[in-house]
């Protein structure tokens, strides 16, 4: 049952396409933490709807499917879109700034989202250039200098690049080898070869889950033996069973979120508890726990914005929030400040195929 009084939240999430393993565990993620708030009273009082549209990852659908989302004046905000590209064009566009909702948690780290300042975007992860450079300083410290990078031809693929290139830098070094692929293909001959070429002591992937895969699964047929890397938007058990475990195990890949295997912190074992009473078939997983944690912060921001939620009232709730603790993990928001945390570590698919901190 629906009712005109629902807080009616839009999600555009790839459910098919190259990243759709990835789009439905970012719906799972979000609609679990409703489902709870809607089974425990709502949100003063009100239950939250959540209308989910799959734009394929294509660009131009995202940005008509936005559209259309924001014609209704009934949608108070958007929630985890996923894409550098598709996110930056409903930016650019103006697409957002017409719509005057807030876009929380997009499933993207890239820099041109965030700086210059834009007040639509509360990212809830740390930016594409703080994973790569937590993955730069692993890999000289452990006194590697060839590095190379296998990135996605678009904007996404091309933040990531710059992100290491700038980190190199600051330490003195360059790039051994930079090897695009196409978005939206798993056509990485060239990559491979190139990287090879370059005899490269660690790659950093900048790419989605099948070309992410191919490349592994061809590098290391062809012989390559430098350690790999992949910045977050990766799902490790997609990979290992697109590339096998023999070529995935090894792989490092960064995190922006804590560890969702182990019940270790209060927001956590929330997670887990609530993903197995209204999710009992899903598995725990990076993706879905970070849109959970995106769910928390919106639902923090319906709470504070009132009775009747409108767009501009639910950004200057959540621009006012401050420090605000998810239960172990904290996010800070200020009139000046959308990127909520700045949290990366490295994990890693261990022998098991399974991710080890």
């Amino acid at each position: 049952m629906t009712s005109a009084n629902d807080i009616v939240i839009s999600q555009i999430a790839p459910l098919t396409g190259v990243l759709a393993s990835t789009g439905k565990q970012m719906v799972v993620g979000g609609q679990i933490y409703f489902d709870h708030i809607n089974a425990t009273g709502g949100v003063n009082g009100q239950q939250i709807r959540l209308e989910v549209a799959d734009d394929g990852y294509k660009v131009d659908e995202t940005v008509r499917l936005t559209k259309e989302a924001l014609a209704n004046p009934a949608v108070v905000a958007l929630f985890g879109f996923a894409g550098t590209a598709n996110v930056g064009k409903l930016l650019t566009d103006g697409v957002l700034t017409q719509g005057g909702a807030a876009l929380v948690a997009p499933y993207t780290g890239s820099e041109p989202l965030r700086t210059p300042f834009n007040p639509w975007i509360f990212h809830v992860r740390a930016g594409y250039g703080d994973e790569t450079e937590h993955m730069v300083q692993q890999v000289t410290t452990l006194g590697m200098k060839r590095v190379a990078v296998m990135y996605q031809d678009d904007g996404f693929g091309k933040a990531g690049l710059q992100g290491v290139e700038r980190a190199l830098a600051k330490r003195g070094l360059t790039l051994s080898a930079a090897a695009p692929y196409e978005r939206n293909t798993d056509q990485v001959d060239e990559a491979v070869k190139t990287i090879r070429a370059s005899d490269a002591q660690a790659v950093i992937m900048i790419s989605v889950n099948r070309p992410t895969s191919a490349f592994i699964q061809r590098y290391r047929e062809a012989g390559g033996g430098a350690q790999l890397y992949n910045i977050s938007v990766v799902d490790p058990a997609e990979i290992v069973k697109l590339a096998g475990l023999k070529h995935a195990h090894g792989l490092g890949v960064s995190q922006v979120v804590p560890y969702p295997f182990m019940p270790a912190m209060p927001v956590v074992r929330e997670y887990q508890q609530l993903l197995k009473k209204y999710a009992p078939s899903e598995l725990v997983n990076y993706t879905s726990f970070e849109q959970f944690l995106g769910a928390k912060v919106l639902v923090e921001g319906l709470r504070r914005s009132g009775p009747k939620p409108t767009r501009a009232g639910v950004i200057k709730a959540l621009e006012t929030m401050g420090n605000f603790d998810l239960g172990g993990t904290v996010v800070r928001y200020a009139p000046d400040n959308r990127i909520g945390s700045r949290y990366v570590e490295v994990t890693v698919i261990g022998g098991n195929g399974k991710l080890l901190k």
